[in-house]
């Protein structure tokens, strides 16, 4: 039977000059029919520890003082067998040689996207990709993106993808999920260590995962995926 999937998608670092090596992109997603609750779920749990239930899940925002909070909103993701995580991480962005390979960055930006997502999708369910808005995809590339997932996917009737959209983060839960899982990757591959709540949440998501975080899943994996890119 055919299924309606939505899949949120967040980003850390895509900037090429930006200081910072390490890029990260990611996507959490889930049926479409449990979206509402599992967002009511995860409202819930922030009540349950004293904030609001807008307060906006951030990685930016771990704390020691908020580590409870963050363990149980990851507990909450892999105790849900309905939710599900895939990141790709650029371990060094320096290496990219865009100018031998005749790409820029932002056409190096919205490839990562396409194989992130590219093993996802199936013919015979639909999808719906939501992106944070704050990402360097404007609308035509986003259009361009549907079109190149559409014709590797073989869909070429245009149904298994629905829509590819801009969304807000403060807006709905998967995708503050999604911030969290890319900044725990980001984290680990800058070989930080100074934050003892993000620590704590990574050693979590190892454990819960049994998975390094350093290294690529089979790419069969479907609870948390990590595809760790390596530039030829």
């Amino acid at each position: 039977m055919t299924q309606t999937y939505n899949i949120y998608g967040d980003e850390s670092c895509h900037i090429e000059n930006d200081h910072n090596k390490v890029m990260v992109l990611g996507v959490v997603w889930c049926p479409d029919k449990i979206t509402k609750k599992i967002g009511r779920d995860i409202r819930e749990i922030k009540r349950k520890h004293g904030l609001k239930a807008d307060f906006e899940i951030k990685w930016t925002k771990v704390s020691k003082s908020k580590v409870d909070f963050y363990l149980e909103i990851v507990e909450y993701f892999f105790n849900n067998n309905a939710l599900r995580f895939r990141g790709l991480v650029v371990p060094d962005k320096s290496k990219l040689d865009h100018e031998r390979f005749g790409s820029e960055h932002n056409e190096f930006y919205y490839k990562m996207y396409f194989y992130v997502l590219r093993n996802i999708i199936q013919n015979d369910n639909r999808y719906r990709v939501y992106l944070d808005i704050k990402d360097t995809l404007g609308r035509e590339k986003l259009d361009v993106l549907k079109g190149c997932l559409q014709n590797a996917n073989y869909d070429y009737n245009r149904n298994a993808i629905e829509r590819i959209q801009h969304i807000r983060s403060h807006e709905v839960e998967q995708l503050q999920l999604a911030d969290l899982f890319i900044g725990a990757l980001g984290y680990v591959h800058r070989g930080l260590t100074s934050n003892e709540g993000k620590v704590e949440i990574i050693e979590k998501i190892k454990e819960r995962s049994a998975k390094s975080l350093t290294r690529s899943t089979f790419p069969s994996e479907t609870k948390f995926n990590v595809f760790v890119w390596e530039a030829n």
